[in-house]
């Protein structure tokens, strides 16, 4: 495999010019810079008012600096401040692959914060140190949520940015067409962090009797050569980032020539395993033989059957129930005076392991709706799967309310108290739907339905069916804790937004 050099003419034998971020203009070394900034700042400030609230306690005016009466102090706060800032960025908590998405930025900020005051703490109790005392229960509380803080503004910030246009990645895909559609479509769901691709390399190239472009979506992605030219494609196409999926021709060695090569342009690599839809708390990397591996732990569904998440979901059932009861009985009210029928609607859906059961919501539909429900599907493509109409003539003007903001699901917690359903999990499937299964869809049945879910938080309705289904099995596969209540406080955004419900 031979990869182009990026060799100026005439300078042969002499060391390539390599294009460095500033010179691509790339946005994150402002913004990792805007962060150093900011980070000094606030622990600056958390660790002076740490320092002002301890001679406060002793002084007859409080609150006042005078670093000639307390130099000792004074010296150390100077040394927390710079030993704080430093660690910050040793611990990686502002790494270009680790700021602005996910919480690993959090968690090594976190790291950074405490094993610093652990050792303070520590140094403090064998010398016996008072004067560190302040700083432990001031600066490190106060530094910490400060630290936090900004870090959240300047994702927001970025947010509104990418919204715009900027602080994005212009992204060559290297691999197959299916790999790269893979990815196109990965990085049209995840804004977050920004990626677009312009391109893609394959194996062969363009094809020159066939349309020398992918399509993923409503985009065409053009063909910008071969797995031997991706330097060249990568300055034609303006991408500032190359990623390589596994491909025949691609070894070890040539993926590190790719590199080499890649820095005389400024784009960096990134090698993708090839696997979607895996937690983090599944994957760990380590260094085998000299070669970096992905380790991937084997799924294991009981844990979304744990203990701790069924007693969760009936204390939370009970606690839902309690606050909202008043407004349960308005809207049961207010269902029985604008149309005929009953308050609730009894439907049955397929629980865990293929069981049916009866799950309750309130009525948003004309009563015997059921029975046109053939026609429309028939009439709209046939597609039983998660069938959904955005204007269905069956929904009440009331309805219609009660859908958008997903107040008709709210009597499913009873279905949870009855261990029916839990409060996080896939969308509860109706007999027609778990008809149409195959081999990997049934596998969504099992855990138990939720009355919110992944796909609920990510898109709603206006999904499409088979990405509903992904991000399901995603769930099923990954669950945790954590997961479930970061899902239930994106569903209280959701709800409270409206989008993508009817």
């Amino acid at each position: 495999m031979v990869f182009e050099l990026a060799v100026p003419s005439g300078a042969v034998g002499s060391r390539p010019h390599v294009a460095r971020p500033g010179e691509r203009g790339d946005w994150r070394t402002n913004y990792l810079r805007r962060i150093v900034v900011t980070d000094v700042i606030v622990v600056a400030v958390s660790v002076l008012f740490a320092q002002l609230f301890a001679l406060g306690t002793s002084s007859p005016r409080p609150l006042v600096w005078d670093p000639a009466l307390d130099l000792p102090n004074t010296v150390l706060s100077v040394g927390i401040v710079v030993a704080w800032s430093i660690l910050l960025g040793w611990k990686d908590s502002r790494s270009r692959g680790t700021v602005g998405a996910g919480g690993a930025e959090y968690r090594r900020l976190v790291s950074a914060t405490l094993h610093l005051f652990g050792l303070i703490a520590i140094v403090s109790l064998a010398l016996r140190v008072e004067a560190t005392y302040d700083y432990l229960t001031v600066a490190l509380p106060l530094g910490l949520a400060g630290l936090a803080a900004t870090r959240m503004m300047w994702r927001g910030h970025t947010a509104r940015s990418r919204a715009l246009g900027r602080y994005r990645h212009s992204v060559l895909v290297v691999g197959g067409p299916d790999a790269a559609r893979a990815i196109a479509a990965a990085f049209s769901r995840d804004h977050l962090h920004g990626y677009d691709v312009v391109g893609v390399c394959t194996a062969t190239g363009p094809d020159p009797g066939a349309p020398a472009t992918i399509r993923v979506g409503d985009r065409e992605i053009p063909v910008a050569g071969d797995d031997r030219s991706v330097v060249r494609a990568a300055r034609r196409t303006g991408a500032d980032t190359v990623v390589v999926m596994a491909t025949d021709r691609l070894g070890p060695h040539d993926i590190r020539r790719l590199a080499w090569d890649l820095d005389t342009v400024g784009a960096e690599l990134i090698v993708a395993p090839g696997v979607m839809d895996i937690s983090g708390t599944r994957m760990s990397s380590q260094l085998l033989a000299g070669m970096p591996m992905l380790h991937i732990e084997k799924p294991r569904y009981d844990r979304a059957l744990s203990l701790s998440k069924a007693v969760f979901d009936i204390c939370f059932a009970s606690l839902a129930l309690t606050l909202i009861a008043p407004a349960l009985l308005v809207v049961a009210v207010v269902v029985k005076l604008t149309s005929k029928g009953p308050v609730f609607y009894l439907s049955e859906r397929i629980g865990m392991d293929g069981k049916p059961f009866r799950m309750i919501k309130f009525r948003s539909m004309y009563v015997h709706a059921d029975r046109e429900i053939a026609a429309l599907i028939a009439g709209n493509g046939g597609n039983p799967l998660f069938f959904k109409l955005e204007n269905d003539p069956r929904v009440t003007p009331v309805g219609r309310f009660l859908r958008k903001y997903s107040v008709d699901e709210l009597p499913q917690f009873f279905n949870v108290l009855r261990r029916d359903m839990s409060v996080v999990g896939p969308r509860p499937q109706v007999r027609r739907e778990v008809r149409s299964y195959n081999g990997v869809t049934r596998r969504r049945l099992l855990v138990r339905p939720g009355v919110t879910g992944l796909w609920q938080v990510s898109g709603r309705s206006d999904l499409a069916p088979e990405e509903s289904v992904e991000l399901d099995l995603s769930y099923v596969e990954n669950w945790s804790m954590l997961l479930d209540l970061r899902i239930i406080a994106k569903t209280v955004r959701a709800v409270a937004e409206g989008d993508g419900a009817y």
